[in-house]
């Protein structure tokens, strides 16, 4: 039985159905991963991964067609990550998330998750929500899609809590402004100190409280 699909517009060959596809696909991953911290993106390749994972390097083309596209399933893998761990922290705030103020502790939340996947992650240095040096275009897709999720697990336990909050234009834009703002004083925090400047992520919550609160405590 064939356990492969052919990919359906995410940038990958094929996309692995069966547990053992995916298993081999976490783990050229994964490799690609410790590849990218120990040498960065010059040293990755699909020879070197294949290599590392422990895997023939037909298996690693089954699934990609050069390691930028590597690269890029590792940033949607990073991404998938980080939302289901800031929904699960944010779940287990329970009915304090959506109390009045209570959007604030979801600052805590993002900001800390990013640093802790950011201290932790293999090659997230590199390769956080999109591939290395791939151009604004594709930076301003990544930003904009976390900017939604966390959007929209921000206003549902909002308006159950009965606090008036509408989801038009000028929300959807604040939000992306204080991810794209987070962003670059992350990576700041981060080029200043390898764990994170602590008062630079600490600033980095200041200033989106303060600028949300604008369209979120009017």
């Amino acid at each position: 039985m064939m356990d492969l699909v052919h990919s359906s517009g995410n940038g990958l060959r094929r996309v692995p159905v069966q547990q053992r596809s995916a298993e081999r696909f976490a783990r050229i991953l994964d490799a690609a991963a410790a590849i990218l911290d120990e040498g960065g993106y010059e040293e990755l390749s699909t020879r070197g991964v294949a290599a590392r994972a422990g895997v023939p390097i037909g298996s690693v083309y089954r699934f990609f067609s050069n390691k930028r596209a590597m690269a890029d399933a590792l940033a949607r893998r990073n991404l998938d990550t980080y939302l289901a761990a800031v929904t699960d922290r944010l779940d287990a705030l329970g009915a304090d998330r959506g109390a009045a103020g209570g959007w604030r502790r979801l600052i805590d939340v993002v900001v800390d998750q990013y640093v802790a996947m950011r201290r932790t992650v293999p090659g997230f240095a590199l390769v956080s929500f999109a591939g290395p040096a791939p151009g604004p275009a594709v930076n301003d897709l990544a930003n904009h899609l976390v900017a939604d999720r966390l959007r929209a697990l921000l206003i549902a336990p909002l308006g159950s809590a009965g606090v008036a909050v509408t989801d038009d234009r000028r929300l959807r834009t604040a939000f992306v402004v204080g991810v794209e703002a987070a962003d670059a004083l992350l990576k700041m925090a981060f080029r200043a100190d390898p764990q994170g400047e602590a008062a630079l992520i600490a600033e980095t919550k200041v200033l989106l409280r303060a600028y949300l609160a604008g369209v979120l405590e009017p």
